[in-house]
């Protein structure tokens, strides 16, 4: 059986907890930032956890992780 292969794009953008739980950056915090809130700019550093209903999809993009 040969090797399986990671999806690079996902790995780059997912980090897998210990409890296989997936934590994704939190999107526009890239640009525009003048316009936003000191408070929801604080929001935006944490990690969020992806929606339960893509693990199938994720455990076959990242088979090792």
């Amino acid at each position: 059986m040969p090797k399986l292969k990671t999806k690079k794009a996902l790995s780059k953008r997912v980090k897998i907890t210990k409890k296989k739980k997936a934590l994704r950056s939190k999107a526009g915090r890239r640009h525009l930032l003048s316009s936003k809130t000191r408070k929801r700019k604080r929001s935006l550093r944490r990690k969020a956890t992806m929606p339960p209903g893509l693990k199938k999809v994720i455990k076959q993009a990242l088979p090792y992780a």
